[in-house]
């Protein structure tokens, strides 16, 4: 550790570019884990609000709740308890007056069950008549006030904001809670149509009747478009930043060791043993590790605090630990890249060179 300090010390120009790098890489990738962390929850915000496990669909629906459609005969002998709810859903767009549109989910849902009673305001009230509605917290960054009157899809009849609700997105779009009948009028669907799905709380609970089919709600979530795919991006990206720190820090390491090899000869010959050496190789690939990421955290910190509410970022102690761990990691293993030249460092041949 202290070759490693006094070395950095010394060329602090040198040592500061490798900082600079480490730095820009980290920060980076904290950006993009916090996106998609944040977008992530975006489209399953409702889901988890609703602490579901199960959803029951129509089987033909490819899994898909917008394409989904359960009849009174496939819910003939349905068994719905304290932990079921039946949801109807419906793309709208919302419209009112001096306000600007908005895509959202319309999901209509029964007042006796969960769903409803769960609901998280964080201003005003349930909607109880045909007519009232609870709205994603997000419309309010749009304008959107208590008491506003708003059409969906252009209807004649306006519904009324009673309340604001907290975490109530599906698949990035804001979620508008109403009745069934309006669901019903929205959707257009037949008299003898149920729902659209059944969710459930309850890990075990499976019905299967007819054309509706139990999933696991990860498999739902995992078919929501976009999703997977955005995941697998991010995940991509994220991983090639690792690999190319490790890239960064290991050719960097190797260069300067490779412009080192006298001085690191002459040690050697005065009874500095190999392992002090690779010590101080590997001490001085943490400590810019570990100064480029306390920057990057600071930075981001500081990011977060002053992104505007809209952009779907959630810096977690997670991502800070997870990408502290695996920046650590790559500069060990880039750090063990010179480690060969080092042992095989010829005394003699260098002093005589």
């Amino acid at each position: 550790m202290f070759l490693a300090l006094k070395e950095i010390k010394h060329e602090k120009l040198r040592y500061g570019l490798i900082i600079l790098m480490i730095f820009l890489i980290s920060y980076l990738i904290f950006m993009l884990s916090s996106l998609a962390v944040g977008l992530a929850s975006e489209n399953t915000q409702a889901i988890d609000s609703w602490s579901a496990k199960k959803i029951v669909l129509n089987k033909n629906s490819n899994i898909s709740l917008s394409q989904s459609i359960l009849t009174k005969k496939d819910l003939k002998d349905d068994d719905i308890g304290k932990n079921e709810a039946y949801i109807g859903q419906v793309a709208v767009v919302v419209k009112s007056k001096n306000r600007p549109s908005v895509s959202a989910q319309f999901l209509g849902i029964k007042k006796d069950q969960f769903i409803y009673k769960d609901q998280d305001l964080v201003a005003g009230k349930r909607g109880k008549g045909k007519t009232e509605i609870t709205v994603d917290s997000s419309l309010r960054n749009k304008g959107y006030r208590l008491g506003d009157k708003i059409s969906l899809n252009g209807s004649a009849r306006k519904y009324k904001i009673v309340g604001f609700v907290n975490n109530a997105k599906i698949n990035i779009a804001p979620i508008i809670y109403g009745s069934f009948a309006t669901w019903r009028k929205l959707r257009m669907v037949a008299p003898n149509v149920a729902a659209a799905a059944i969710v459930s709380k309850n890990a075990n609970y499976k019905y299967n009747y007819k054309d509706a089919k139990t999933y696991p709600i990860a498999t739902f979530i995992n078919k929501l478009p976009g999703y997977t795919a955005q995941n697998m991006t991010f995940g991509l990206m994220i991983g090639f930043l690792f690999v190319i720190s490790l890239i960064i820090i290991a050719v960097f390491l190797y260069i300067l060791t490779m412009q080192k090899m006298h001085n690191l000869a002459v040690m050697r010959a005065q009874g500095i043993p190999s392992k002090t050496l690779v010590g101080a190789t590997v001490s001085q690939s943490i400590i810019l590790v570990v100064v480029g990421v306390i920057i990057a955290l600071i930075l981001m910190w500081v990011t977060a605090a002053v992104l505007p509410a809209a952009v779907p970022m959630s810096f977690t102690t997670t991502i800070m630990i997870a990408g502290t761990l695996g920046m650590l990691v790559m500069g060990i293993i880039g750090s063990l890249i010179p480690i060969r030249s080092i042992l095989k460092v010829d005394p003699a041949k260098a002093i005589g060179e």
